[in-house]
């Protein structure tokens, strides 16, 4: 496996541990409608997190949550639209973003929320 897709998954198990941690129920990771792929879908208090996980092996050329484009937030949305009716659910949604950047042999995390009201 690349080392680039290595350090995307182990950034998305750091993540699924942060939230975990911090007393988020996670419904469903990876999941996938069309082109988009959903890193992870969470809840805590009645909100659907729905969650992009950016990992960088440094911030050298910017933070990990800049390289959320506008297309990736489209078809997040598109997605998310998806789940939500194939579900039959009826709760708030909130877009975050889990910014994860290594340091040595540490990983610094950015758990961003509504970070795509800051776009």
């Amino acid at each position: 496996m690349a080392q680039h897709n290595e350090l995307g998954k182990k950034g998305e198990e750091l993540a699924l541990n942060f939230l975990i941690k911090n007393g988020y129920t996670i419904r469903d990771t990876n999941w996938r409608f069309q082109k988009a792929e959903v890193d992870i879908i969470a809840e805590k208090n009645g909100i659907l997190a729905v969650i992009e996980v950016k990992t960088r092996s440094s911030s050298y050329f910017g933070n990990p949550q800049d390289f959320v484009s506008p297309k990736k937030i489209k078809l997040l949305v598109k997605a998310i639209d998806e789940y939500i009716s194939s579900k039959n659910l009826d709760v708030e949604v909130r877009f975050d973003i889990i910014a994860i950047v290594r340091k040595n042999d540490e990983f610094l995390i950015e758990h961003i929320e509504d970070a795509f009201l800051h776009f």
